[in-house]
């Protein structure tokens, strides 16, 4: 980034500001569909504040340039081109707002094109002039997308950057201290209106337009940034991000959700089309944080710019140039020491080269650029050529260039050795370490790249991947699972090529959180949280730099669950012991489930009934089979299912609820187990499984507290128990006239659509008449189980067979990275 560095000075944050920054490139903006869905975004960022920057729509820069040309070499095609270009203007401003809208647009667009016409008809242009015509394509971006939200009801305005950005010098110096002051007055004039702003251009301070080259429009999104002392900066473009590789030519690569500051420079400084190192200098200056994302497919994921290093060393990127160029000169041996000089003199000029290579028993040195970097430096180097004391300049095409990017990639024996022996089989023209040791370079006789690109990929993520667990709930569940998890974690990482590490712990009192990896034994007997801020610890969590996170739910809050969505938008899978998500209202359930699709997240949930007994497990793979499931049926409480085998009327029923406390075998407050609220969730959860959608609020349940006992307190609950008697008694003695037994049922019907929970009778020969006391038992009849239905039974709660089903689901997940 020391080119990018050399634009600006240290900016210093004006603590009013806090406006967030977002760009839209020019393919973002390409026709009058791109615009509504531009302003689609801006509508659900809820940021009546916002800065947006603009590039040209579509190809319009590049139609203004071609245009100059055919005026400057007198083809008599340009005035064609020039109509040309307003016809798409006048359209694109047709379709995209309404007739009654478009008509102040349109008139400036003709004032605009007349004075095209008008600095195109003097005989010579000089760079000022040319600098104005390619200006007009972000004056009409800015102008189409502020009116657009405009009537949309936002409140939005037009802003030309060349009203407060104040540049001086080849290349442009941003004069930071004015720039500010200038937007700082603009912006407390504005203070809740959007303003669309002009990227790629500024002015001088004789108010000549300059423009900032280049990925221009990106550099005056993370400028304005820092200028505007914004927390945050998003640049929205066609891709989502960066990738381990470019997608289109390994379609194994991965969108990096993470980039480290020094590696994305790194990236840019290689010729990367998503980043460019100008764009990074304001965003090293300066506290904002750089996200890029996808104005097509918002939801398509992100990459964040963060500054801080990643924790593992090696590489993670495979990158390229098709068209590489090396410049060779010859350097006398009394001017070797010149050769570092000479580097720093055209990284000043915006021009580091990709790669070089020294000679010494040749007295040659070899530079590599892109074709268009390439023409440049030879231009410069052949005037400098007798100051820089070197001699033989030449260009030699025909080159391309691949390389490994990643943190300390040079130091890294395995890859760097993959790396020799891909290349070397190549017809390899040298092979370069970088100095800062964030990649490894090769250049090579031009060829198709991408079968080297593919070895280099898989050898690259042939790696075990790193995931981060994140547990909540270190309760009795949670502690078993610590347990079973130090057991299992070598087999786990053996068996699934995986390096895991525990990343953080919750419980009620606060978190644990280490990149490093929290030791089990620490957190069992030396828990010593800090405390958090619900929801800030959920920006702790996006910082995790792991190749993927799981966090696992072993509570029963309801608060937890309502972050389930913030956490999958973080693309973090999850494993629940948790109920409460999965017999949630239909309305939560169903975004719930949508939002699991559209990231791609898993989430397993097979403790939440039946703990480690295969229920649901048994439930999928039947519909997989093509069974039509028919009925669910059983005795779902392991609580209810040890009061009733011991109910017979020898002794009352609150004094089992009283033992049935005593022994751990009920919930703390022991109206949660005999309300039947429990039960009712592992009924939705089994029939949402099945796939039917039975919201909670459809099920019956017949509560065994009476209603002179639900708002008590639990001590006067207790003092109050034997009211629990008589209804029961009652209900027993039905039971024995009928010549059956009494037991807690759970029930859905799919045909009928009907689901209830509480007592029934039983025949004595019926297969939930008789269990061992404090086990479960499902019911699952379907097309081809009918007369026998499938029957699941065994123990159903517990914290070691619930730990159990957690781990089953880890390894389910885990297997399926």
């Amino acid at each position: 980034m020391q080119g990018a560095q050399q634009v600006m000075t240290q900016f210093q944050p004006d603590a009013g500001a806090q406006r967030p920054v977002h760009k839209f490139g020019g393919s973002s903006l390409a026709d009058a569909a791109c615009f509504h869905r531009v302003a689609g975004i801006i509508h659900n960022l809820h940021q009546p504040d916002a800065l947006i920057v603009v590039s040209a729509p579509g190809k319009t820069t590049n139609r203004l340039i071609e245009l100059l040309s055919l005026f400057a070499s007198g083809d008599s095609a340009a005035p064609e081109a020039l109509e040309g270009l307003h016809d798409f203007q006048r359209n694109l401003i047709a379709t995209t707002l309404a007739p009654d809208q478009a008509g102040p647009l349109l008139a400036a667009l003709e004032d605009d094109i007349q004075t095209i016409a008008r600095v195109l008809e003097q005989s010579r242009l000089g760079d000022f002039q040319r600098n104005l015509i390619q200006s007009f394509g972000e004056v009409w971006s800015s102008r189409l997308l502020a009116r657009l939200l405009s009537c949309q009801g936002l409140a939005a305005d037009s802003l030309d950057a060349r009203r407060f950005l104040l540049v001086a010098g080849t290349p442009v110096q941003v004069d930071e201290a004015e720039s500010r002051r200038r937007l700082g007055e603009i912006l407390a004039e504005h203070p809740a209106r959007i303003q669309v702003v002009t990227g790629f251009i500024a002015a001088d301070a004789e108010g000549r337009t300059r423009l900032l080259g280049r990925n221009g429009s990106d550099f005056s999104a993370t400028l304005l940034a820092a200028l505007a002392d914004s927390s945050h900066c998003t640049i929205w473009s066609d891709v989502p991000g960066v990738f381990s590789a470019d997608p289109r030519r390994v379609k194994e690569a991965r969108l990096l959700t993470r980039l480290s500051l020094p590696e994305a420079a790194e990236l840019a400084r290689l010729g990367s089309p998503v980043l460019h190192s100008r764009t990074l200098g304001p965003v090293a200056a300066s506290r904002q944080q750089l996200m890029l994302r996808c104005s097509y497919h918002p939801d398509d994921g992100h990459t964040r710019i963060s500054r801080q290093s990643r924790r593992e060393a090696g590489g993670r990127i495979v990158t390229s140039v098709d068209d590489a160029v090396l410049l060779e000169m010859t350097i006398p041996a009394r001017y070797q020491d010149r050769v570092d000089a000479l580097t720093d003199w055209l990284t000043r000029r915006e021009l580091a080269p990709l790669a070089c290579k020294r000679r010494p028993e040749r007295r040659l040195w070899q530079i590599a650029y892109t074709r268009e970097q390439a023409e440049q430096a030879f231009a410069l180097l052949k005037d400098h050529q007798p100051a820089g004391g070197f001699e033989g300049l030449q260009l030699r095409e025909g080159f391309s260039l691949v390389a490994l990017v990643g943190k300390e990639v040079t130091a890294q024996a395995e890859q760097c050795l993959q790396f020799y022996h891909a290349l070397n089989e190549q017809p390899l023209e040298f092979i370069q370490p970088a100095k800062n040791g964030l990649s490894l370079v090769g250049v090579v006789r031009k060829m198709v790249l991408e079968p080297l690109l593919l070895r280099l990929h898989q050898s690259l993520f042939s790696r075990p991947k790193r995931v981060g667990l994140v547990l909540f709930g270190r309760g009795n569940i949670g502690q078993a699972w610590l347990r079973l998890y130090r057991e299992q974690k070598p087999r786990l990482e053996r068996e699934l090529n995986l390096h895991l590490s525990l990343y953080g712990v919750f419980d009620s009192r606060g978190a644990m959180l280490s990149s490093q990896g929290l030791e089990v034994d620490q957190v069992l007997a030396d828990f010593q949280p800090r405390s958090v801020v619900w929801p800030d610890w959920l920006e702790d969590l996006e910082e995790h730099g792991f190749d993927s996170l799981v966090a696992l739910d072993l509570t029963a809050s309801e608060s937890l669950v309502q972050y389930y969505p913030a956490l999958v938008q973080q693309h973090i899978h999850l494993i629940a012991a948790n109920k409460q998500a999965g017999a949630a209202e239909q309305e939560y359930y169903l975004k719930l489930r949508q939002t699991l699709a559209e990231h791609r997240v898993q989430f397993l949930s097979n403790a939440t009934v039946g703990a480690g007994l295969p229920v649901q497990t048994s439930v999928r793979q039947l519909q997989q089979s093509g069974e039509q499931i028919r009925t669910l049926s059983g005795i779902f409480s392991g609580t209810l299912s040890w009061l009733f085998q011991h109910y017979d009327g020898s002794q009352p029923f609150s004094e089992l609820v009283l033992q049935a406390w005593q022994q751990g075998l009920t919930e703390p407050d022991p109206r949660q187990d005999l309300s039947g609220e429990d039960v009712k969730r592992k009924l939705v959860i089994l029939a949402r499984e099945a796939g039917f959608d039975l919201d909670p609020a459809n099920v019956r349940v017949s509560n065994l507290v009476p209603e002179s006992l639900a708002a008590l307190d639990r001590e006067r609950f207790f003092d109050r128990l034997a009211e629990l008697d008589q209804p029961l008694a009652e209900a027993l003695a039905r039971a024995r006239e009928e010549g059956g037994v009494l037991r807690h049922v759970a029930r859905f019907d799919a045909q009928r659509h009907e689901a209830g929970v509480g007592l029934e009778v039983l025949g004595p020969e019926h297969p939930f008449a008789h269990l061992r006391p404090g086990d479960n038992i499902f019911a699952i009849e379907t097309q081809h189980y009918r007369q026998n239905p499938l029957v699941i039974q065994g123990p159903g709660a517990g914290r070691e067979v619930t730990a159990a089903a957690v781990q089953a689901d880890l390894w389910q997940l885990l297997a399926g990275l």
